[in-house]
């Protein structure tokens, strides 16, 4: 079974990892992956034009300046200002065409209560730093502004409080690319309705990313999380993290033009008499997807916004079942 993810880029070279079905340890990719080729997914970015302003925050971060890329062609209005760090404060930047005066921490809550009363209408969009989460969404949820947050990390169970005794409308989600999102669902639901069905399998897992993420992928740890559902014994710490750039190119085929950003995920099941296999794998290189996912939470926000929904916080499944994105 092959599952592969969206990745639009060149195609990509075979990542290597030993073969448990071989004794002279020779790559499972090295026969089968050198004979295919990258699924290309080209979507189309024909949208109704629409006016949601939106204040991005980290506007000029790797994320912030991809979602306004992607705002842009969805025709969402950037708000000329975002938050940043003090050293930065009182600087202005261009972001793909838009103008945008960056304020520090000390400016943070007048500015958000001026353009709010500006634009009542706005949506925040929230890919700053982890450090930053709760403090961000306390003060979204002060001045009563709805917001979308993609950044990670944070104490995520003070952060549901806050937002739920604020009745702000929000979509919170560490992963906004929509793709990987349904992946996850379709695993948590195999799970569900298929325990131990892969009982004695092992597991090898690896992942490359960035040299700038230290941590382990958290959507590699949801999926290993579901497969522990089916039966398979897994230890997390034995999850292969690639990070060096020479082994991404060489070993795992990311293209150059991604290193500083990129997120691979393989995941290869063995049956306990190795004669029977599964490879999962999904592939992303850049952040659009994060950023198209992104522009679709903001959209199905300012829906229910605007017809008053009883429920007020949501994360990226709950877009998904929507169903409207582009």
């Amino acid at each position: 079974m092959w599952i592969q993810g969206a990745v639009i880029c060149e195609p990509l070279k075979p990542l290597y990892l030993s073969n448990p079905l071989s004794s002279n340890g020779t790559s499972f990719f090295t026969n089968h992956y050198q004979k295919r080729r990258s699924s290309v997914v080209v979507m189309s970015m024909t949208t109704k034009s629409t006016a949601v302003p939106i204040m991005v925050n980290g506007c000029n971060g790797k994320m912030g300046s991809s979602v306004i890329l992607a705002a842009n062609s969805a025709g969402l209005q950037i708000l000329p200002k975002s938050f940043g760090p003090e050293k930065e404060a009182g600087n202005t930047v261009e972001v793909f065409g838009n103008e945008i005066k960056i304020h520090g921490p000390s400016e943070r809550e007048s500015v958000l209560a001026s353009l709010y009363d500006e634009y009542p209408s706005m949506i925040v969009v929230d890919y700053t730093v982890p450090d930053l989460v709760n403090d961000n969404a306390d003060l979204y949820c002060r001045v009563g502004v709805p917001f979308v947050m993609g950044t990670t990390g944070g104490d995520r169970d003070i952060l549901y409080k806050t937002v739920d005794a604020s009745k702000v409308y929000a979509v919170i989600s560490p992963q906004m690319g929509k793709q990987v999102v349904a992946f996850l669902a379709a695993m948590e639901i195999m799970a569900e309705q298929f325990p131990g069905a892969f009982s004695g399998y092992s597991l090898h897992v690896k992942e490359s990313h960035q040299a700038g993420k230290l941590d382990t992928s958290g959507t590699a740890k949801a999926v290993i999380s579901c497969f522990k559902k089916l039966g398979v014994s897994f230890d997390d710490q034995v999850i292969e993290m690639i990070r060096d750039p020479k082994e991404q190119v060489e070993l795992v085929g990311v293209p150059e033009e991604y290193l500083s950003g990129h997120a691979f995920h393989l995941y290869y099941l063995s049956s306990p008499d190795k004669t029977v296999s599964f490879e999962f794998q999904h592939n992303v290189c850049g952040r659009s997807i994060y950023a198209e996912g992104t522009v679709d939470a903001v959209l199905f926000l300012a829906k229910k916004i605007q017809s008053k929904a009883d429920k007020r916080i949501y994360d990226m499944i709950d877009v998904l079942r929507e169903g409207n994105m582009r």
